[in-house]
């Protein structure tokens, strides 16, 4: 007898309501005895001809309503395992195709020709992409150029390249490739310019070294041209960061003094800057003062501070007359700071997540102290990824 497919598991197999696990499968796909999958109503073509080996998505079998209701899920899902409902739950925000503006690529030397791509899923292989309907336009426009750059060397070799889009161009980090001799310098310069990258750099093993920055590299976060470190976190779309920063604004727009912990560069900062004080809270020195330099250029009401939030979290009693927090933590949460934050008297605060895990888990320490979980704003800016990422709302 055939099983329906019920719905998608958080690594993006399909599960039937027996809990079989099926590689590929769609919500309303049937699974006939002999394991064969008969397609259901939210089965997608997939567009890409790299998929499913590559590594990079998961989930273009999916049409936009499964793939809707799977960010969805993972975030309800997290909440309910800590015994968590949300008051409101937002439609879900998808990131476009083609919008990803950061992405890192694996470039090996495969039998003398260049292979340049995301790995093969579960894999050390590389794909060798020949479309991608996932990075913007800008960034896949340069694996070509990429390829030319790297075909005469016939060393083995196995790099990675980061590429960024910035207000000026794209930021190019290579990682593990030796660059040795004259015209191997002037092959890299020459490509730097040619292509009008606003950024190259180079790390053998010693740290970036800025090899090509005619100018420097900015983002525009909330209007304001912020200074760009070389491999500083920025929101993967600029649809999702904008997603994000509207919810930011939405539920802290009333406040009077916020605090942004874990702040990077500053895009929750700025956003909030032009209707709030805003004190910037932020561990990597670099961050913190491309964040402290273009508040000041710009003149907003922003208090940049250099703070490790894991190793030295904001107290409870520094927090007193914030009427409003946001926190951004990295994937592994911000255990520490929430418990100063549950002890406080903070009436507001706006947790952004890209773990859903670590969220459920630190919003349990809220909700235990006496907050409300008031809305959920799920995004999937990692579109047709099993990567997934969340607004959420908690009130006193």
């Amino acid at each position: 007898m055939s099983e329906p497919v019920v719905r998608v598991a958080a690594k993006g197999d399909g599960v039937t309501a027996s809990g079989r696990h099926v590689a590929l499968a769609a919500p309303g796909d049937l699974l006939e005895d002999d394991g064969a999958l008969v397609p259901g109503p939210h089965r997608a073509d997939p567009p890409c001809r790299h998929f499913p080996r590559c590594g990079g998505c998961q989930l273009q079998h999916l049409d936009e309503a499964a793939l809707a209701d799977f960010v969805r899920d993972r975030v309800v899902h997290a909440a309910e395992g800590q015994g968590l409902v949300s008051e409101l739950v937002a439609p879900v925000h998808l990131s476009p195709p083609r919008s990803r503006r950061r992405a890192t690529l694996r470039a090996i030397n495969g039998g003398g020709r260049p292979v340049i791509g995301f790995n093969e899923a579960g894999t050390h292989k590389v794909v060798d992409l020949r479309e991608c309907h996932v990075l913007a336009p800008g960034l896949f426009a340069l694996v070509e150029p990429l390829r030319a750059l790297l075909a005469p060397r016939r060393e083995r070799y196995a790099a990675e390249i980061a590429l960024t889009l910035t207000d000026r161009g794209i930021d190019c980090a290579i990682k593990g490739l030796d660059v040795e001799g004259l015209a191997a310098t002037e092959a890299l310069l020459d490509f730097a310019r040619d292509f009008g990258l606003a950024r190259l750099t180079l790390d053998r093993g010693y740290g970036a070294e800025a090899f090509w920055e005619p100018d420097p590299v900015t983002v525009t976060l909330g209007g304001v041209a912020v200074d760009f470190p070389s491999g500083a976190f920025l929101q993967a779309t600029a649809d999702g960061e904008a997603a994000l920063a509207a919810a930011a604004r939405d539920w802290l727009g009333a406040c009077s003094q916020t605090a942004d912990l874990f702040a990077g560069l500053g895009t929750f900062a700025f956003a909030l800057a032009a209707i709030s004080r805003v004190l910037a809270a932020e561990a990597a020195r670099d961050a913190h003062l491309a964040c402290r330099g273009a508040a000041r250029r710009a003149g907003l009401a922003i208090e940049a501070v250099h703070r490790d939030l894991f190793r030295n979290p904001l107290r409870a009693e520094e927090l007193r007359g914030f009427d409003g927090v946001l926190l951004d933590p990295p994937r592994a949460g911000a255990r520490e700071q929430v418990v100063q934050l549950a002890a406080s008297h903070v009436p507001r605060v706006a947790y952004i997540s890209c773990n859903p895990a670590s969220w459920a888990r630190d919003a349990r320490v809220l909700v235990d102290a006496g907050y409300r979980l008031a809305e959920l704003r799920p995004v999937g800016q990692f579109r047709w990824s099993t990567h997934v990422e969340l607004a959420s709302l908690f009130v006193r």
